[in-house]
């Protein structure tokens, strides 16, 4: 089947910390639990705090990957 699509799209490329966090809380709070999130950043203290504010908030960091001198990453809303 491969990857499920996310729900939401977050580009966040261009901001610095905290602001990406700040946004995709923003962003996880109107959707349903178990919602897919994708977030892209490149600024490099993001790799530290996406992962940081997943495991603060219980969401869940489904996956982390390097793509064109940016960062994607999808997080799974907590339930």
């Amino acid at each position: 089947m491969g990857m499920t699509a996310p729900n939401l799209s977050l580009d966040a490329r261009g901001l610095l910390c905290p602001l990406p966090v700040l946004k995709a809380r923003k962003a996880l709070k109107p959707l349903v639990p178990g919602a897919l999130l994708e977030l892209l950043a490149d600024d490099p203290a993001a790799i530290v705090d996406v992962p940081h504010f997943c495991m603060e908030s219980g969401h869940e960091l489904v996956s982390q990957a390097e793509v064109d001198g940016y960062q994607v990453y999808v997080i799974r809303k907590a339930g």
